[in-house]
């Protein structure tokens, strides 16, 4: 397809998937999930993923990730009620900062209903100055990159 028209990324683009299950209130007046639900989608996966890894404790970690991009492309639409399986890759990995692509599937689904880019910059947390990624972060993104 041109550049213009992406093309709904296959499931084995992605690293690691994480299932959320569609809330009764994601639906919009549309009768389908929301676009700015896509966005907690993104949130909720690559931080679910860090605090299963062990590079992140919500309360105590002196090091997190700051959001500073995120956007989004749509394919498809998912409605509740069901479960989107969010997929996550590492697509750059800097000094300070990572870049997710993570793709939302419809359970089951080969290709991406949406696909969207995910910037974290690393902080002190009580500073917000950006950082070098902690060596045991750095280890799990990198097991990540596709």
């Amino acid at each position: 397809m041109s550049k213009h028209h992406p093309r709904a990324p296959h499931r084995d683009e992605f690293a690691k998937f994480q299932t959320i299950s569609l809330r009764w209130h994601d639906n919009d007046a549309y009768g389908h999930v929301n676009n700015v639900v896509y966005y907690t989608f993104f949130d909720t996966a690559v931080n679910q993923m860090l605090m299963e890894a062990g590079v992140l404790d919500l309360e105590s970690s002196k090091i997190v990730g700051f959001v500073v991009e995120t956007r989004c492309t749509y394919f498809s639409s998912l409605t509740y009620p069901g479960n989107a399986e969010i997929g996550v890759a590492c697509a750059h990995l800097g000094r300070t900062s990572a870049r997710y692509r993570i793709g939302v599937f419809a359970q089951g689904a080969e290709r991406a209903a949406a696909v969207g880019d995910f910037t974290q910059v690393y902080v002190e947390r009580g500073v917000q100055k950006p950082v070098e990624i902690p060596p045991d972060a750095r280890a799990f993104l990198e097991s990540l990159r596709r």
